[in-house]
């Protein structure tokens, strides 16, 4: 990915006055990390608006902070889900010679040979692992090929997942991160429960939500 700058100002206006500081075009935020003193900034919103959607957790980026270059990862972007619009963005300044933990999305690629050969569903328990490397040798995202996916009940376990160099995973090994499993199987599981109603309701609403 080519490299990201924002640029950005000091901000003074906080409380319920942010809101008239978006009205005229600025989005709010916040700068803050290890060893780096906590600044209220502000960003021209149309362009921080384009950019910032298509950053992902472990994207560095810079802020140009009043002509001060701070190496950045975006923490937490708020929105306004009735127009679509940022309304607030949160950065942590990070050190390039420094290892830090960001968590990173799974991306699932191909197809599971179960699905076609056996009616399997896949079950995706995980979207994200927590993983620890300096920030050049952060990947954007882990690519997981379903092809090993083969018969019901094949799995692929956190300590499968395939990682760049110098890149340490966090994440518990034996945690599963998608499973083949069949709809008959689910039905003989939810009918050897019957003394667990609140747990099957639960399991059914997760998956609607899902």
């Amino acid at each position: 990915m080519e490299k990201v700058v924002l640029k950005a100002t000091k901000r003074s206006v906080i409380g319920k006055q942010v809101k008239a500081l978006r009205r005229q075009g600025f989005l709010p935020g916040v700068v803050y990390g290890h060893h780096f003193e906590p600044v209220a900034i502000q960003l021209d919103a149309h362009s921080a608006g384009r950019i910032i959607p298509t950053l992902t957790s472990t994207s560095v980026i810079t802020v140009e902070l009043d002509g001060t270059a701070i190496p950045a990862l975006v923490r937490e972007k708020q929105k306004n889900y009735i127009k679509g619009s940022l309304t607030h963005v949160d950065f942590q300044a990070i050190s390039l010679t420094e290892k830090i933990r960001a968590w990173v999305q799974i991306h699932l690629r191909g197809a599971a040979p179960a699905v076609k050969d056996f009616n399997a569903v896949l079950v995706n328990n995980m979207e994200e692992v927590e993983i620890e490397a300096l920030p050049s040798d952060l990947p954007e995202r882990i690519e997981l090929d379903l092809s090993g996916l083969k018969k019901l009940g094949d799995a692929v376990h956190v300590r499968d997942l395939t990682l760049p160099a110098n890149v340490e995973m966090l994440s518990p090994g034996d945690e599963v991160v998608v499973i083949a499993t069949g709809v008959a199987e689910e039905a003989e599981e939810v009918a050897a429960s019957p003394a667990e109603p609140e747990m099957v309701e639960k399991k059914k609403k997760e998956e609607v939500e899902d």
